[in-house]
């Protein structure tokens, strides 16, 4: 049996995307203190991920293989089969790995409890040698969560943990017919959200809340997408008979009837597939789950 590999996904802190943005240290703590902030909490936050991140690192038995990866850097990692993931910082971080992953374990690490919610990341850094040992051991329980894909009709792919958005790059009125169950309609919109169990309580909460409080949303590990029209137009030529509704085994199918409309997954829209005009994307269970660590 090969010797396990860590990998361990983080990405940049607060302090050092102002860093970046700014050039020194010096000069960050000048531009905050003209907007009557302080630097000190993004030094602090810093702090604990970095204790975070070493105490992860701390836990890994010596003779395993390791490997670090900023969240940057996840569309040219490649990741093995037999990997053990550790993403250490916020929630959204395990979605942004989601995607790259096929069946490898994800234990999410909290380094700021009580400052994320840690659905995603639940477990102190604290836990990382029995969380592992368990891993290997077999022992671990998992949560295999649905995600949610995306098709188009040219072989564009795109996979999301949380939701996909199917609509106009600036969030304007989209057109396109919407298909499912043999029922198309022509819509103008917002755009369409179809979304898994994990992202039930963010974007398609807010909008179930809002127009279509009848669809229940799925849970987490729950074989089913529910999917929303955001604020559907009524027109002579456009219909809002189709605006919401769950999917199991079927797909929902969108048809291009714009210059262009983008599709993207968890809130990433530099991660896209662009469609034309009269393309279809297929919209539906990923046959993938994401493994995380309960």
């Amino acid at each position: 049996m090969a010797t396990p590999r860590a990998v361990m996904v983080r990405r940049a802190t607060e302090l050092d995307e102002v860093i970046g943005r700014h050039g020194t240290r010096g000069q960050a703590e000048f531009f905050l203190r003209t907007r009557e902030q302080s630097i000190e909490p993004l030094v602090e936050r810093h702090r604990a991920l970095a204790l975070a991140r070493a105490e992860v690192l701390g836990a890994l038995p010596a003779d395993w293989r390791r490997a670090e990866v900023e969240r940057s850097e996840l569309a040219r990692f490649v990741f093995e089969p037999d990997d053990i993931v550790l993403v250490v910082g916020q929630d959204g971080l395990v979605a942004n790995v989601a995607k790259y992953l096929v069946a490898q374990p994800v234990i999410g690490i909290d380094p700021l409890p009580g400052t994320n919610p840690g659905v995603l990341v639940p477990h102190a850094a604290a836990a990382t040698a029995d969380l592992v040992r368990d891993v290997v051991g077999g022992r671990a329980a998992y949560l295999e969560r649905t995600m949610v894909r995306a098709v188009s009709d040219d072989g564009q792919e795109l996979t999301a943990l949380n939701e996909v958005y199917v609509g106009q790059e600036g969030h304007q009125s989209a057109r396109y017919v919407l298909g499912w169950r043999g029922v198309q309609e022509r819509q103008s919109s917002s755009g369409v959200i179809v979304g898994t169990g994990t992202g039930a309580s963010g974007w398609c909460a807010s909008i179930q809340r809002a127009s279509a409080p009848g669809v229940v949303l799925p849970e987490p590990a729950q074989p089913r997408l529910a999917w929303f029209v955001r604020e559907p137009w009524p027109s002579a030529v456009t219909g809002t008979d189709l605006a919401a509704g769950v999917l199991g085994d079927d797909q929902l199918l969108v048809k291009v009837e714009s210059e262009s409309l983008v599709t993207f997954g968890d809130g990433i829209e530099a991660d896209r597939l662009v469609l034309g005009w009269g393309q279809r994307v297929l919209i539906g269970r990923s046959p993938r789950v994401l493994r995380t660590v309960v």
